[in-house]
């Protein structure tokens, strides 16, 4: 079973007093509804409530009701008691029942010591046309499996203390460096999708997980009818489709197509962007923080949801990591890179959704640029990376003689641990010595 570091967000929200109704959000499939239910089991009653099939729940939240009177339904309803601090009451695919989304200020106005959790598919749809008890409900974000995650599930948990704790000073041994690069290699091939890793955890079989890739791609697909209009439908399939050649570059909408324009584009990959399908990487100037402040959000990157997504899109064989690795990581440098970012929103803080950033110098003549800024306390921290062994750093030492609250650049590659001058080097294994500590430990 695949442990997920969400869970013990859940540990301490439940422990919380008082706390707020949780809203658990996060793309399609990525585990929201077996993450709650596995948290179920560490109370005395767990309700689960699914809004899409059970027919008869919308008629308990018509007219005016008090919160007592609808859990006592409830309980009818489902034949379990309800009782406050024994109680998880779980609302799943909630966006079918939006009233319910409504109700939770009550919740935790007459109900406070209740435990309710809410999800569902697309959710952030729902929460844009009915808004949010602003200030009594709680929010967590759910990503894809980390590597972390991945090392976990496979019995790796040393080598989890190794990555987090190995001073960047020291080169690992070699041969556990070895081993890590050949499990990131199965990650990237399997990649962090729930079903698709859990399959490669219970069979070993890579050509199944292609074929769950596929399906989930098609899941995707066939969820467009439900945020696009008829009109929409040819552009989201086709930006769907090509976002996943255009990785690791500046997003131009002339690259998608050169028979659509931009306004026709535009809106259909900001629905692409909000069911959480790919995550803009925004230009940033980096002088400071925050880095939104400096932010132009006409100028942004895009990455996938999950790499390996990203790769059955495209049609690549996800063997290739096991069969011929150094080639495909010099051949998949955009993949890697977008593998990247995949981890820092992996281990960033799930209260709130992460946003990623880049810098770019655009003189002409003269072009540079960073892959990933990240913000340490007041410091602004550039990150490369290189899908090889080679390559040279010429943006990033550029950034850092610019930008003076730099104090250090981050280079993720296949090589060792090291420091010289003022790049830090860390196999692309260890992304997560960088990131949320917190969330992590």
């Amino acid at each position: 079973m695949i442990k997920r570091h969400a869970y013990q967000y859940l540990r301490d929200w439940k422990e919380q007093k008082p706390h707020k109704p949780l809203i658990l959000r996060g793309a399609r499939q990525t585990g929201k509804t077996f993450l709650v239910k596995d948290f179920g089991k560490t109370f005395t009653n767990f309700v689960y409530i699914n809004c899409e099939t059970n027919d008869n729940l919308k008629k308990l939240f018509r007219g005016e009701l008090s919160i007592k009177v609808l859990v006592r339904n409830l309980e009818l309803l489902t034949d379990t008691k309800i009782t406050p601090n024994e109680t998880l009451l779980f609302f799943d695919e909630v966006q079918e029942i939006p009233e319910v989304i409504k109700f939770l200020r009550y919740f935790y106005e007459e109900l406070p010591d209740l435990h309710v959790i809410t999800a569902g598919s697309l959710l952030d749809f729902t929460l844009d046309n009915i808004g949010v008890p602003v200030g009594r409900v709680s929010f967590l974000h759910l990503y894809p499996i980390s590597f972390l995650e991945f090392l976990d599930a496979s019995d790796h948990q040393s080598l989890i203390d190794e990555i987090l704790h190995h001073p960047i000073s020291q080169p690992l041994n070699s041969a556990i460096h070895e081993k890590l690069l050949n499990l990131l290699n199965i990650y990237l091939a399997v990649g962090g999708m729930p079903e698709a890793t859990q399959n490669w955890l219970n069979t070993y079989d890579l050509p199944t997980c292609s074929k769950i890739h596929h399906e989930l791609a098609n899941a995707y697909r066939q969820d467009f009818q439900k945020y696009a209009t008829k009109f929409q439908m040819k552009y989201v399939n086709l930006l769907f489709d090509r976002i996943p050649a255009n990785l690791g570059q500046q997003f131009k909408y002339t690259n998608v197509s050169q028979e659509y324009r931009k306004r026709e584009l535009m809106p259909c990959l900001d629905l692409l962007s909000k069911a959480q399908i790919i995550t803009k990487v925004i230009k940033s100037a980096g002088n400071g923080v925050p880095l939104g402040a400096e932010a132009d959000p006409d100028k942004f990157k895009v990455i996938f949801l999950d790499v390996a997504l990203s790769q059955a899109i495209l049609g690549l064989q996800a063997k290739d990591w096991l069969l011929f690795p150094e080639e495909t990581y010099i051949n998949r440098g955009a993949i890697i890179e977008a593998f990247v970012g995949q981890e820092l929103r992996a281990y960033s803080s799930p209260h709130t959704q992460s946003s990623l950033y880049y810098w770019q110098r655009e003189d002409r003549g003269s072009s540079a640029e960073v892959d990933y800024l990240l913000e340490n306390g007041n410091s602004v921290i550039p990150i490369e990376v290189k899908s090889g062994t080679t390559g040279t750093l010429r943006s990033m030492h550029y950034f850092l003689q610019q930008k003076i609250k730099s104090p250090y650049g981050v280079r993720f590659s296949s090589q060792n641990y090291s420091i010289v001058d003022r790049i830090h080097s860390y196999p692309l294994y260890a992304i997560a010595k960088i990131a949320d500590r917190k969330f992590i430990s």
